[in-house]
């Protein structure tokens, strides 16, 4: 047995990924088959010396889809050809969707005028364009009515074909042969505008999808960007450079300052500073020595060092977050899945319906009122049903809302990315916050400064401890000197500078030796230290002579907003967690000061998409927040994610939202955003279906003989186009709320 990951193109609808699943399972060979529909993609299990790639093809192709290798560049070509097919029938369909207003706001209110344009004219104008509509850019619809016939098989794709074609025949019918009309008695009226209309607005939801799944693509291609492209190997006592798929475990491989570690290992010689915010999120970077990890892909910032590779390829931290943030990856079915799940059955029921109709009435019918008015009862009846159940209201219902949700989230700084992400967001009833960059600002700052010498004031210790660490490259000496600046102190002459590895800076100041450095084990007695470790700070001991004359904590600090968004999540019942990589002692004092619920500390990537995971398989919907690279397997593990607009690109790319401004005060809004738009989806979908539910029996002529109605195919479209028009200004309404 082998396993596969392969594309498929075709893909349209939730109900596509069950025709392959129930095709290819069905193969000889195949041992399971699990199609990702978010992705577009499936993952098979299977004997190649039974079957292969090329015969699964042979059994979905006459199907509509096809088994390729991931090429981006399909995609693009692809995305590139349904926006150019867009951007031709979206102006078309506008026109002819606000023609369709005016006309029956001129039917139903008589200070209105009629159309300017004859309706013959305008039937000629709209006959050529819903031919050139439907047979060019409706392609696909037709291919699945074609497709529904022959093997029985039915998507999307095949109620829109039937819907729009059969309102096309029967419009090109009456308009080409208008004495067919007059034998028949049939009404003037045409539905070229039905064909045009439905095909418009489909074609823009299958763009919009398109490229958000393009763009779902482009955080697997930043993570893989992240990795170095070569390594300095230790051979023969030189330096020399290799590609990195060369780098095999065991070898000695050189990292010099501001590089890129290549792959995971071991040092075995040196002293460094490593900044591992890519894999922990926490901005302070890490010292390291001999027998200390290291990880590929992070960044040497300090010193030199030899380091043996113990892990390359697919198995580095890195390669394994790629790999999460795939498997994670999840179809994810939004509310519109409901039309897809029931086009399997809609469409052979109003068929059914539509001809069963018409069979009544040249049966018994004829018998009430003869062949002549039977048969033009049964065509019109025929028609009737199949124009109202086209799926226009259907189509518009979640894009409209969605399209209204997402430009209200946009003016608010919410950027939504999908609409599964949006309909989660309306139901998650627990958020897990990352702590660096989402409830913090993400860079250390100096907290505290503390005398411990009468002799000298605080201003005095930072002065020279902000003098010696300008020489300095270790980026908590930053943070000092940063403080010092914004106090405007003048710094001081430093002479005699060194770097101490593993330990601090020296210098000299007006002949006075003058050493910064980390508390060793005696200073940790000191009361003091200990309570601002307890909070999480990074503490540095000043001396002058070898005398202690002060200490400098420094921390990440909290962002202004973070208690109030904390406050109000818990006043709408939400649990708040948080999930770092951070110390338990930093994590729980920042929990502490905002107010969260549950705290999860010291945790790798990988345990972070797994606690996420459990929360899940405990029943909790989960909305997950975080800014780094470290955070992109359980933004995506997660119901929703959501990443700050500070934080990085593969944040950003593996979250369905992102806040502007990295301001999570925004989550309550998104969250009030997301349920108001559902709520709006929800109606739009119920009254599509009432209207459905209720037209079609009364198209069909049930209640003819009883009370004498009938809906004459004028009036099946006046229906269609006034639950389009409902839909529509149901969608509207949510601008106007507020946020």
């Amino acid at each position: 047995m082998i396993k596969k990951t392969l594309q498929i193109k075709g893909m349209h609808c939730a109900s596509c990924a069950s025709i392959i699943t129930n095709k290819v399972s069905t193969l000889r060979g195949v041992n399971t088959i699990n199609v990702n529909f978010a992705t577009e993609k499936a993952n098979i299990s299977f004997d190649d010396a039974v079957v292969s790639i090329d015969q699964m093809n042979n059994g979905i192709e006459k199907l509509g889809y096809t088994f390729i290798d991931e090429i981006k560049e399909d995609k693009v070509k692809d995305l590139l050809a349904i926006k150019s097919k867009m951007q031709f029938v979206l102006p078309i369909s506008l026109l002819v969707f606000f023609l369709m207003l005016w006309d029956i706001g001129a039917k139903l209110f008589y200070l209105i005028p009629n159309l300017p344009l004859p309706m013959s004219t305008l039937n000629i104008i709209s006959m050529i364009f819903a031919s050139i509509i439907l047979f060019w850019i409706g392609q696909p619809f037709l291919q699945g009515v074609v497709r529904f016939v022959k093997y029985r098989v039915a998507n999307m794709d095949t109620l829109i074909g039937i819907g729009t074609l059969v309102a096309y025949l029967y419009s090109m019918s009456i308009t080409l042969f208008p004495t067919i009309r007059t034998i028949l008695k049939l009404p003037e009226t045409t539905y070229f505008d039905v064909t045009i209309v439905v095909i418009g607005f489909v074609i823009l939801g299958k763009y919009l999808e398109a490229r958000s799944k393009l763009r779902t693509g482009e955080a697997i291609e930043k993570l893989l960007d992240l990795q170095a492209k070569t390594a300095l190997l230790w051979r023969n006592d030189r330096e020399v450079e290799i590609p990195i798929n060369e780098v095999k475990i065991g070898d000695i491989l050189i990292v010099k300052p501001g590089s890129k570690i290549p792959v995971d290992g071991i040092i075995i010689e040196g002293f460094s500073s490593i900044d591992e915010s890519m894999i922990t999120g926490e901005s302070i970077p890490v010292d390291k020595k001999i027998g200390n990890f290291v990880i590929g892909a992070t960044i040497n910032k300090q010193g030199n060092f030899k380091f043996k590779a113990t892990k390359i390829g697919s198995d580095t931290m890195l390669a394994q977050i790629i790999k999460m943030v795939e498997d994670a990856q999840g179809s994810k079915a939004p509310i519109q899945a409901v039309a897809d799940k029931i086009s399997s059955v809609f469409v052979p029921t109003v068929l059914l319906i539509a001809l069963s109709s018409l069979i009544l009435w040249l049966s018994v019918g004829v018998y009430a009122l003869g062949f002549s008015n039977a048969l033009s009862y049964g065509i019109i009846s025929f028609v009737g049903v199949l124009i109202i159940a086209c799926p226009c209201a259907l189509g518009l219902a979640t894009p409209t809302a969605i399209i209204v949700g997402v430009g209200k989230g946009a003016e608010n700084g919410i950027l939504i990315r999908d609409a599964e992400a949006l309909e989660k967001l309306s139901h998650i009833d627990t958020v897990v916050f990352d702590k660096t960059g989402t409830i913090t600002k993400g860079e250390p700052e100096v907290t505290d400064i503390i005398s411990l010498d009468n002799s000298f004031i605080e201003v005095d210790i930072l002065r020279m401890s902000a003098s010696i660490e300008k020489l300095s490259e270790h980026p908590l000496a930053n943070a000092i000197v940063i403080k010092a600046e914004e106090q405007k102190i003048n710094l001081e002459k430093v002479e005699n500078f060194q770097s101490l590895e593993g330990i601090g800076v020296e210098g000299t100041i007006n002949n006075k030796y003058i050493t910064i450095h980390k508390p060793l084990h005696d200073d940790l007695k000191i009361n003091k230290i200990k309570e601002l470790q307890e909070q999480g700070k990074t503490v540095v001991i000043v001396e002058i002579d070898k005398k202690q004359i002060g200490i400098i904590a420094l921390s990440d600090t909290i962002k202004e907003e973070s208690k109030d968004a904390i406050a109000k999540l818990h006043e709408r019942n939400i649990k708040v967690i948080m999930l770092t990589g951070d110390n338990h002692l930093a994590a729980n004092y920042i929990s502490k000061l905002t107010g969260i619920d549950v705290v999860i500390a010291e945790v790798l990537p990988q345990e972070k998409a797994l606690k996420i995971k459990e929360l899940q398989d405990s029943g909790a919907v989960v909305l997950m927040v975080g800014d780094g690279i470290n955070d992109a397997p359980s933004l995506v593990q997660a119901d929703v994610g959501i990443a700050m607009s500070t934080g990085t690109d593969v944040a950003i790319e593996s979250a369905g939202m992102t806040l502007l401004g990295g301001d999570i005060s925004k989550i309550t809004k998104a969250i009030k955003l997301s349920k108001m738009t559902m709520k709006g989806i929800k109606q739009n979908l119920f009254w599509a279906f009432i209207f459905n539910i209720i037209g079609i029996p009364l198209a069909a002529g049930l209640f003819f003989p009883l009370f004498g109605w009938s809906l004459n195919p004028v009036f099946a479209g006046l229906a269609m186009a006034f639950s389009s028009v409902f839909v529509v200004s149901n969608s509207l309404r949510i601008k106007t709320k507020k946020l």
